[in-house]
């Protein structure tokens, strides 16, 4: 008489069980299928940029080609200026990540941690910039370099970076937030001064959120279309993203080659997310803890 309602307890443990791993499966498989939606053109890049010229044009969609066609991707980086724009697209995304880390750092901490008159009111002035879109500034700001004599140089895509980022800040200042406010005082209580305590104390252990801010610093420098459409003039000084719709306007017509070239200047932004993953996922994370 007693060993049912023990059946009963063990039928629903192991019912709620399996129905929280069907829960799970179905999670993960729903993510992977979007993954594999999101997945479909980069996949058709690789593909397209492996394809012989006369499979380019066919009736039927062709994933696999019939012969792997690896000259294309020489061809491609032999028909433009390759290396020319990745140096000049490796030294603006440079000095724009060194900018964006020194300018973000001290306003965060700022912003979290430092006690002024106004904090909270300017703290929201900055977070309305974000609402202003680029392209109500875009004209005073080129007048502005143009009257500096910055144009065709590269001064217009880097010195901005050097004068702080809202987003970024307000990503480090979520991280700050998080750090305890007893190791603070206690470095004010042994005579450290603000300055101090943010670069020998805060900055070794926020090393996850500096990651991310360089790596979001990056990313906008590499793929950068805009800023270096209308600031450099002369071809020598194009980014690979300029020198990639160069590309495009003289040989459209070869996709092969165009996805070839394309391949090769997203593999880098692949290879630095998978490297920096854990950090970029971790730092992410922790700055959504406190408010």
């Amino acid at each position: 008489m007693r060993a049912a309602p023990e059946v009963r307890q063990v039928g629903q443990v192991g019912g709620s069980r399996r129905r929280g791993w069907l829960r799970v499966l179905g999670a993960h498989l729903l993510l992977m299928g979007l993954a594999l939606l999101y997945m479909i053109p980069i996949l058709w890049m690789v593909s397209t940029s492996l394809k012989p010229d006369s499979e380019l044009f066919t009736e039927r969609i062709v994933w696999i080609p019939s012969r792997i066609a690896w000259e294309n991707y020489a061809q491609a980086l032999q028909a433009f200026p390759f290396w020319l724009y990745l140096r000049n697209t490796l030294l603006i995304a440079g000095f724009v990540v060194l900018g964006t880390v020194l300018s973000c750092l001290p306003p965060a901490y700022a912003f979290a941690r430092m006690r002024w008159r106004g904090r909270n009111f300017w703290f929201w002035v900055m977070l309305g910039t974000l609402m202003l879109p680029p392209q109500v500034t875009l004209l005073p700001v080129f007048l502005l370099f143009r009257w500096l004599g910055w144009i065709d140089t590269f001064l217009p895509l880097i010195v901005p970076a050097f004068f702080g980022n809202a987003f970024l800040i307000f990503m480090l200042r979520q991280f700050f937030l998080t750090l305890p406010q007893e190791l603070i005082d206690a470095a004010y209580l042994d005579g450290c001064t603000d300055w101090t305590i943010l670069w020998r104390i805060v900055v070794p252990l926020t090393k996850p959120a500096i990651a991310t801010v360089a790596l979001f610093a990056f990313v906008w420098a590499w793929t950068d279309f805009m800023a270096p459409l209308i600031y450099l003039n002369d071809s020598s000084k194009f980014t690979l993203t300029v020198g990639l719709q160069y590309f495009l306007g003289r040989h459209g017509e070869q996709w092969n080659l165009l996805m070839a070239a394309a391949v090769v200047i997203t593999a880098p932004l692949v290879l630095v997310f998978l490297m920096a993953q854990r950090t970029f996922i971790r730092g992410i994370t922790l700055t959504g803890l406190k408010g």
